[in-house]
């Protein structure tokens, strides 16, 4: 006993040290250094380009299309094990690129989205979505989400190179927004899950979408439709949160939309009703990953950044009295703690996908 935990005292030392020249520990918690946006960038550099192992979600209609390769489908977004890690795994590059433009990747960065971002490549996945019979469910609506997403980091990038790039996706966010447009009318409830259907979070980037491109009828569009689904929400179940796979926290998704559509005495109230001491007692737990190598549970250190993500955000918009205010910037800098060290010591089932959600919970 005395042994495993000098080994296991010994281990948890070393991963400190390890990651002491990435991270800028303060009180305010762990900071995107460039170090660690370098150490971070060289998950989607590699698995971009990374054709198999894939998991395409594409529904086979006629025997002609078997022969089909994720890169015949997706020119653009076949990498990274499937087509949304894809598109974030892009977001990511485009937002270190864009903020942090000496960073010693720099131009290996400019080179992947310079072949990705292809006039003719996004044009191909622009047709996807009307070429091949139901494609109308692909990816709605997480994928759409991060598509937006990368659309709008491109939009509000002053950048000769992002001009073109952002011209370039047009055509494929302007199918992504017309079947959004399409089908939230038609929504008459919302995904509650811990995965990729969740609908508060990918409300969350609509939203966020709409206003920095100046949607207005989108962004009322979504207004009306997250107070549909949760104004009236009370006392969350959120003491039975996690599922085994989950990587959303649902009810704090919900909070972190709600917190955009209403102003902010108005969702102080809405707040106050919606969690019980039990819930936000759960919630504050740190995540239990059992076997980071297995692809479904590895979600649960993304879980450890989506939450961290939700509760700063929630508590920008707390006022400085509101006792949830300090509680949720203390939690969200554990979260991030223990997710960083986790997200390097995984496989693919982890790599593909979790250091953009990093990238996203630390600048948040």
């Amino acid at each position: 006993m005395i042994i495993i935990l000098y080994f296991y005292y010994m281990k948890k030392n070393l991963l400190a040290f390890t990651f002491a020249p990435f991270l800028m520990f303060a009180q305010e918690g762990p900071k995107l250094t460039d170090d660690m946006a370098v150490k971070l960038s060289e998950k989607p550099l590699h698995c971009i380009n990374q054709e198999y192992p894939n998991k395409t979600a594409h529904i086979i209609n006629t025997a002609n299309e078997v022969p089909l390769s994720p890169k015949d489908l997706h020119p653009s977004f076949y990498g990274c094990f499937d087509w949304h890690s894809s598109v974030h795994g892009h977001w990511m590059l485009v937002r270190l690129l864009k903020t942090k433009p000496d960073l010693s990747v720099a131009k290996d960065i400019e080179a992947i989205l310079e072949n990705s971002f292809k006039k003719e490549n996004l044009q191909t996945e622009a047709d996807y979505f009307t070429k091949y019979q139901l494609t109308g469910t692909f990816e709605r609506t997480y994928g759409w989400a991060w598509l937006l997403k990368l659309d709008e980091e491109l939009a509000t990038w002053d950048h000769p190179k992002a001009k073109i790039w952002h011209r370039n996706l047009k055509p494929l966010t302007d199918k992504i927004l017309g079947s959004w447009k399409t089908f939230l009318p038609k929504q008459t409830y919302p995904n509650r899950t811990g995965v990729h259907p969740n609908t508060a979070f990918a409300m969350v980037f609509a939203l966020d979408w709409a206003r920095a491109t100046g949607d207005k009828d989108f962004e009322n569009q979504l207004i009306e439709k997250a107070k549909y689904f949760y104004l009236h929400n009370s006392k969350t179940p959120a003491y039975l949160e996690p599922d085994g796979s989950d990587f959303f926290s649902p009810s704090l998704e919900i909070a972190d939309l709600m917190r955009r559509v209403l102003p902010q005495k108005e969702f102080i109230v809405w707040l106050n009703t919606f969690y019980e001491k039990r819930s936000l007692e759960n919630i504050e737990k740190i995540p239990v990953v059992s076997d980071l190598s297995d692809y479904q549970t590895v979600h649960l250190v993304g879980l450890s950044f989506t939450r961290a993500w939700c509760m700063k955000g929630i508590a920008k918009s707390l006022p400085a009295s509101h006792p949830l205010k300090s509680e949720f910037e203390k939690t969200a800098v554990r979260f991030l703690d223990n997710g960083l060290p986790l997200l390097f010591q995984g496989n693919y089932g982890g790599d593909h996908w979790l250091a953009s959600f990093a990238v996203y919970a630390l600048e948040n």
